[in-house]
């Protein structure tokens, strides 16, 4: 059993168009633990939840929003952890955690890091409090706080707050992964920021040998969505599957009822219909491949040449060309999610 955690600074959730690119990005990902940041919602219900999280077996905690301090949320697929216990503090959420294959027990905390220095110190005592709660390996995802003057971009120097951090983590022994995919997890365009991490116990490292943290392409918030990565599972071979996107497509019911009436079988009647189906599935699949080609392919492409813009624009190698075209692989990309969402409705 090898979980899959996101930490996401998703900055706003009471746009539903957000909301229908993030679930279509969650459903692509492939998740087992999600946490948000940010979210501005006063208010979560199931209805919400399902919109981000477009299935039955999701289990959710969240701590609402109060003035203009951000909202945090954490699901999970019960199908793959179960919850044992679950605390709410004034800036997380905690919750112990079973895998339901091989019965591991383990915590995990979602927070978002508050502005002032006197309110982080409490942040500090709270996940303390919380970790001495519960006697299991620990996972904290977090919009925290800079560590390190490197993690800036321009020159800084160390901070008390910077300092304070650094002891929070070594006095929790908690380890602080190395970040695979870039060296920020924040820009505005103008500067750039590593606020955002995971922190694990190091047992997780000896339970998790492939244990790895990876930040994803910067879309749809100022923020990039890091993940966790306990190691790559096979997946299974993808059924085939009637796409609703095809109905959109001008003259493809009377291209299906050209192909149909072109089928010449023998036999009986339900042998017949049995052989014309199965041609038409393989004239469907070849027609899509021609017309839309793989959906995952392209959003793939367009995430890596997203990601590709982003490392240029850190060393400032980025032209206005470049610029123009990385909008338009930004509006690219939301087309290509919408219709994966289409498909998965």
């Amino acid at each position: 059993m090898k979980p899959k955690i996101l930490s996401w600074n998703v900055r706003w959730l009471n746009d539903c168009n957000k909301r229908l690119r993030i679930r279509s990005l969650l459903q692509s990902w492939k998740m087992d633990v999600v946490c948000f940041q940010e979210t501005k919602l006063r208010v979560m219900d199931r209805r919400i939840i399902r919109s981000l999280w477009g299935f039955s077996y999701v289990g959710w905690s969240y701590l609402a929003s109060l003035g203009a301090s951000g909202e945090v949320l954490l699901m999970w697929d019960k199908r793959v952890v179960k919850s044992v216990e679950e605390c709410v503090g004034n800036f997380s959420i905690a919750c112990c955690f079973k895998n339901t294959i091989d019965g591991w027990e383990w915590a995990f905390a979602d927070t978002y890091g508050p502005n002032l220095d006197s309110e982080r110190r409490r942040l500090g005592e709270e996940l303390a409090d919380f970790i001495y709660l519960w006697e299991v390996s620990w996972c904290i995802g977090e919009d925290f706080n800079i560590r390190f003057p490197s993690e800036p971009s321009g020159t800084h120097h160390h901070s008390t707050a910077m300092e304070e951090f650094s002891e929070f983590v070594f006095d929790l022994d908690l380890m602080d992964l190395p970040l695979l995919g870039g060296e920020f997890t924040w820009s505005n365009g103008r500067g750039w920021s590593r606020l955002d991490r995971f922190l694990v116990s190091p047992s997780w490292e000896v339970y998790f040998r492939e244990l790895s943290q990876k930040m994803l392409p910067h879309v749809c918030s100022d923020h990039f969505p890091i993940v966790l990565d306990c190691g790559c599972i096979i997946g299974r071979r993808r059924p085939f599957k009637f796409e609703n996107m095809w109905l959109a497509v001008e003259g493809f019911v009377d291209k299906v009822c050209s192909w149909q009436s072109s089928y010449m079988f023998t036999g009986n009647p339900s042998f017949i219909l049995a052989c014309k189906l199965k041609a038409l599935k393989q004239d469907l699949k070849k027609w899509n491949l021609e017309v839309f080609g793989s959906i995952d392919n392209q959003k793939n492409t367009l995430m890596e040449e997203l990601q590709d813009f982003e490392a240029r624009k850190l060393t400032g190698d980025l032209s206005e060309e470049a610029l123009a075209r990385k909008r338009v692989v930004v509006s690219e990309l939301e087309k290509v999610l919408l219709m994966e969402e289409i498909s998965w409705r």
